[in-house]
């Protein structure tokens, strides 16, 4: 390959290391002194293709910057990650498995629960005791593996929570009847060990992912948050009929081993504190023991790994308004869904008492199977909406895309509108939403056809996931830096909201029926819609302010570290003389 700048006829030795002080042209070139220095210092700007980079081309032509407002508006030759598309999808399914054990161990345990009051004889209000449990630590747990996660690494934090879930569920197995104290402890390591994982996979997706491929990503990420409270309650009734009610844990046991193994196995570490790109090769401890992805590209040294961060609170996340109004978006959309999914069973067995236990636990099958096809379409259209504003704006910067051809390495400036790409659908998808739950209600009170009533339901989780995909696309945008911190926030939120829905909706079916109740649920949708509006409006303020935070503070790092380098020399070179 010529290196422009290079004689015709002359082979550069691109191999040695550059030093201006040493000539690198050939010895047959006759030319002055300023001549030779002239050389040396345009092939010390000239671009060389590695092994490395010519093995990973086809990965670097779709990748772009990690964030989506760097400034400038020229391509960038560097990848985001060594992973091509398909090995970024094998990482998502890898996670995606991990991230369904959250959800499965909360609702699985359902159906279960007036059994398990009978064998430990004690009331249904006591034994629910253990879903406030359970939820309290599954909002909680996140906030402290997926900050850990941030600046320890994915991988052996997901090891460790699925270690803790396989070995709880096991306790909770065994457990012994009369040992109710033991029931509530267990319940609490279980919640610990399941509930971070939704966290730790969003972090993985934004060590990877680009901004142009975040939607379909977590799309497909996102199918576990909402799809198991619909179809984890039908295998927990089957089980407790068919097996007995300790079956459900060790069911979630056996699974969680499982997939504890397959994790040690296959799994690579991706903070980029850690691996940078990807092409870092990390400790043995952060190394999957066979690897399927990225194999033959790490090297010991490569891309410089972004700077340590310091160690900050995941709670001032919720400091910033347009963060806040994200998660009040986000809480909103599932607690009305969780409303709609807890009282399904004792409103149908009411409305329609010609189902039995089992079909009512399959009518949760339709809003599962909405959701699934709004998780695939979600994203998609989210990546393709992307793509259609990034080029419009760059057309709009006087950019000639037609000539660059694939502009997915041209990173954005801060002013691109992140925030409206986003949730530029969502009034209309809340409009669907709250029509929904308000008909819902009256639909169930007025006993009308079951098909109209699961028709609704579908509607609602058609409309839930895609909120949860949009504002959690978003939320990775705005901090790819926390990403699990982020999430941990989000699934506080989530949790919280969801608590509160759960333990208010029987009373106030029970004081102003049903009808009226999913009437004032839906007005509590419109709250947000509202954050929504209120997010796009706000969003480029602060983002643009803590970019410019974020900058100094890496600035400073840096000089620390430096600093602390030169300090290491000089103690060496004393040492030494």
């Amino acid at each position: 390959m010529t290196i422009p700048g290079a004689k015709a006829g002359t082979s550069p030795p691109v191999d040695e290391p550059i030093d201006s002080g040493i000539p690198l042209v050939p010895t047959r070139v006759a030319a002055g002194v300023a001549k030779d220095k002239e050389d040396n210092d345009q092939r010390e700007e000239d671009v060389t293709l590695t092994d490395h980079e010519e093995d990973t081309r086809e990965a670097r032509e779709g990748e772009a910057a990690s964030s989506s407002t760097p400034s400038g508006s020229e391509p960038d030759s560097k990848p985001y990650s060594i992973y091509t598309s398909r090995e970024k999808w094998i990482i998502v399914a890898i996670v995606s498995i991990g991230g369904f054990f959250s959800p499965l161990t909360a609702n699985i345990y359902f159906p279960a629960i007036p059994t398990i009051a009978t064998a430990f004889n004690k009331s249904i209000s006591l034994i629910n005791l253990s879903v406030t449990i359970y939820m309290v630590f599954q909002g909680v747990a996140p906030m402290f593996w997926g900050t850990l996660s941030d600046y320890k690494g994915r991988r052996p934090i997901f090891l460790l929570c699925l270690l803790t879930l396989a070995l709880s569920c096991m306790g909770l197995a065994l457990i012994p009847t009369n040992a109710y104290w033991l029931l509530m402890l267990l319940r609490a390591l279980q919640a610990i060990g399941s509930a971070s994982s939704i966290a730790l996979g969003a972090g993985v997706i934004g060590d990877i992912a680009t901004p142009e491929q975040r939607g379909g990503m977590f799309g497909i990420f996102g199918v576990a948050p909402l799809v198991a409270p619909a179809v984890a309650p039908v295998i927990g009734g089957v089980m407790t009929e068919k097996l007995g009610w300790r079956w459900i844990f060790w069911l979630v046991c056996i699974a969680s081993a499982l997939c504890f193994i397959f994790l040690l196995l296959i799994l690579p570490e991706t903070l980029r504190v850690i691996v940078g790109d990807g092409s870092i090769l990390p400790p043995k401890l952060y190394r999957p023991l066979f690897p399927v992805v990225g194999r033959g590209r790490h090297r010991v040294s490569s891309q410089p790994r972004p700077p340590p961060k310091r160690f900050t609170n995941p709670l001032i996340l919720l400091t910033y308004p347009d963060i806040l109004l994200l998660l009040l978006t986000n809480g909103v959309g599932t607690g009305v869904f969780y409303s709609v999914s807890t009282s399904m069973t004792p409103l149908f067995e009411d409305a329609y008492p010609f189902l039995s236990t089992a079909e009512i636990g399959y009518c949760y099958l339709a809003m599962g199977g909405a959701m699934s096809i709004a998780t695939a379409f979600a994203g998609k259209f989210l990546d393709a909406e992307y793509m259609r504003m990034k080029r419009k704006t760059l057309i709009a910067e006087g950019v000639d895309v037609e000539k660059i051809g694939n502009i997915k390495t041209i990173p954005m400036k801060e002013s691109f509108p992140i925030e409206r790409v986003r949730l530029r659908t969502l009034p209309a998808i809340f409009l669907f939403y709250i029509g929904a739950v308000a008909g819902y209600g009256w639909c169930v009170q007025a006993r009308v056809s079951l098909a109209g009533v699961l028709i609704l339901q579908c509607i609602i989780g058609f409309c839930s996931i895609w909120i949860l995909t949009s504002t959690q696309t978003l939320l990775i945008d705005l901090v790819p830096e926390s990403t699990s911190s982020v999430t941990a926030c989000n699934n506080l939120v989530r949790c919280g909201t969801g608590a509160i829905m759960v333990s208010i909706v029987e009373p106030i079916i029970s004081g102003i029926g049903v009808g009226w109740t999913y009437i004032l649920f839906g007005a509590l949708a419109v709250l947000g819609a509202f954050a929504t509006l209120g997010a796009v409006t706000i969003g480029p303020k602060y983002r643009g302010k803590r970019k410019r935070k974020k900058e100094c503070s890496d600035e400073k790092d840096r000089e620390k570290l430096k600093e602390k380098e030169e300090e290491k020399q000089r103690r060496l070179s004393n040492a030494s003389q």
